[in-house]
């Protein structure tokens, strides 16, 4: 098992063009389109999507699992499905928060409501990461996806580790199509839908509203706990801990079952109970061995940078296409466990108390005899196929003070080494992605902006939005201010902020010191950089009760071009 190989024999390239790692590029013959019968009546579609979409007959219709990114994803499974069955799908069951965005389009086919199952913590979950996090996350799935790469050419888009893309390019513009879960569920449920039995278990996986469901009638269950590659208990776009320990018991509930097909929310199903067995027995024993081995090293002193090197997945487990590393790395993995066990701090006494960073790249620029000769050294690193040496030394020249262009090409040049040289997409598209950043040939300035959407507010209440702003509030603007501003939003709505001690407060509006009264819909375009406050001041389209002056300077304190303009 690697991160990436230092040999770049491995690097191949495919028909349209694309470096890269000569696993990787098999991997993706496993994520290849196909919708398979997996018994009769049960069937799954991979390739479709990142994710897979599934459809179990009971006798009174067929039961929908996962609906995909989008409307025309679902909508393409569907037209699938009918080139086998007829038969209405009567409900919609979802795995977990994650592919839940094509929903629509099987309740415009059906013409009707249809019951939506679902985990009670999904909602919760989608607002969390389209609310305060949301710049993070949206950059994050960027880079891990390489939704920003192109299709052909060196830096082409080979696959994701899950799925061929995050999104298929023949299913753009990407309609948004969530509905919430009609029927919330926390797990230990037994129900009946369609005619079937459905056993339903909180499995927490990637996603801490994942469920297992389990169809005892038809001996198959469908989960989201088993991938077509080892387990992803590092996420490098950013996400919460994913506790290995509760993850084991999800698969070893699943192995108890005994299914006779398994399907999952990724990659090929699997059919055989002793062939399920014995894989999933050892897919469970990697995320095992890496969580124990990790917590050996911290109770003999080991640094998180000294474990990521010495806990090494034993051969064994390259032997299945699951237990290998096709997505995420094992290195990653042990720091996430290190951090997610004691906390980022791991005894290592040079980070209690480190310099800024682009103060200690530039030290360590000059310690080394300057920037010619750190730039001589990364390219003699490169030439020696020693790339964790020369990604370091690129990094401080490209952090440092005073950086030059050809610092930024340098450390991309390095990227796109490590990149063609690793069989995990995650690597592979962050690496890439983070390259063409820095040599311009991709301009994502706009990730690193808190851009919000009119749909995104659209479906919030008042006083969500005006919760939402305290990620915005820059203390520099806010210091000395202490304003309570209550918001007049028409039809007795009314909710408010308190800027005071360098943050934002979303109140109820009332014993506010003054008032802005506007329309809710004109407030979202503030918001959202199609009208200024201060045209619609002067339109009388909004207006202040109270200190005038007070309140506007107050909300300039917001990083919203609409309020401080």
């Amino acid at each position: 098992m690697r991160s990436f190989d230092s040999d770049p024999s491995v690097v191949v390239t495919d028909a349209r063009g694309q470096r890269t790692h000569r696993d990787s590029l098999a991997h993706s013959a496993r994520l290849a389109r196909a919708f398979t019968e997996v018994r009769p009546g049960v069937w799954t579609l991979v390739g479709n999507g990142l994710s897979n979409q599934s459809f179990i007959e009971g006798p009174e219709g067929i039961i929908a699992i996962d609906t995909g990114e989008c409307v025309e994803e679902m909508a393409s499974a569907l037209a699938e499905l009918r080139q086998k069955t007829s038969k209405p799908v009567v409900a919609v069951l979802y795995t977990h928060f994650h592919y839940v965005g094509g929903t629509r389009a099987i309740l415009d086919e059906a013409g009707r409501t249809l019951p939506i199952y679902g985990h009670e913590g999904i909602p919760g979950n989608l607002a969390r990461v389209t609310s305060e996090v949301g710049p993070a996350y949206s950059s994050g799935l960027t880079h891990q996806f390489g939704m920003r790469l192109p299709a052909d050419g060196p830096d082409g888009l080979v696959n994701t580790g899950l799925g061929l893309f995050f999104r298929s390019p023949d299913h753009a513009p990407y309609t948004p199509g969530y509905l919430d879960p009609t029927i919330t569920l926390r797990g230990g449920e037994r129900l009946s839908i369609a005619g079937l039995t459905v056993e339903v278990t909180h499995a927490p996986s990637d996603a801490d509203d994942s469920v297992t469901y389990w169809f005892p009638e038809l001996e198959v269950s469908i989960q989201n706990l088993v991938w077509p590659t080892l387990f992803n208990v590092f996420a490098i776009r950013g996400e919460a801990y994913r506790d290995p320990q509760l993850l084991l018991r999800g698969i070893d509930h699943m192995i108890g079952l005994g299914a006779a097909h398994m399907l999952g929310a990724h990659g090929p199903p699997i059919s055989g109970r002793e062939e399920i067995r014995a894989r999933t027995m050892r897919y469970r024993d990697s995320i095992q061995f890496l969580w124990d081995q990790t917590v050996r090293g911290m109770n003999r002193g080991l640094t998180a940078d000294q474990m990521a090197h010495s806990v090494v997945l034993p051969a064994v487990y390259d032997q299945d296409y699951i237990t290998s590393e096709f997505y995420g790395v094992a290195e990653h993995h042990v720091r996430q466990i290190a951090a997610g066990v004691r906390g980022w701090y791991d005894g290592d006494t040079a980070k209690l108390f480190p310099l800024e960073p682009s103060e200690r790249a530039g030290r360590l620029v000059k310690g080394l005899g300057g920037a010619e000769a750190v730039r001589a050294q990364v390219t003699e690193a490169r030439a020696a196929n020693d790339l964790r040496w020369a990604l370091e030394l690129a990094s401080w020249l490209s952090a440092r003070t005073g950086a030059e262009p050809a610092d930024r090409l340098l450390l991309a040049n390095v990227l796109r080494d490590i990149a063609s040289r690793t069989p995990a997409a995650n690597i592979r598209n962050w690496c890439l992605t983070r390259a063409r950043d820095l040599d311009g040939t991709a301009d994502l300035s706009r990730l690193r902006e808190h851009r919000l959407r009119p749909h995104q507010l659209a479906g919030m209440t008042p006083l969500e939005a005006l919760h939402l702003l305290r990620v915005l509030l820059d203390p520099a603007r806010a210091a000395g201010i202490d304003l309570h501003i209550g918001f007049l939003f028409g039809d007795g709505v009314r909710a408010g902020v308190h800027i005071r001690n360098g943050v934002s407060v979303a109140t109820d509006g009332d014993g506010a010191a003054s008032t802005l009264s506007i329309a809710y819909p004109d407030f979202v375009r503030v918001l959202t950089g199609t009208a200024t406050l201060v045209g619609l001041l002067e339109a009388g389209e909004a207006t202040i009760g109270g200190d005038a002056g007070a309140v506007r300077a107050a909300l300039a304190s917001y990083d919203v071009p609409g309020l401080r303009a």
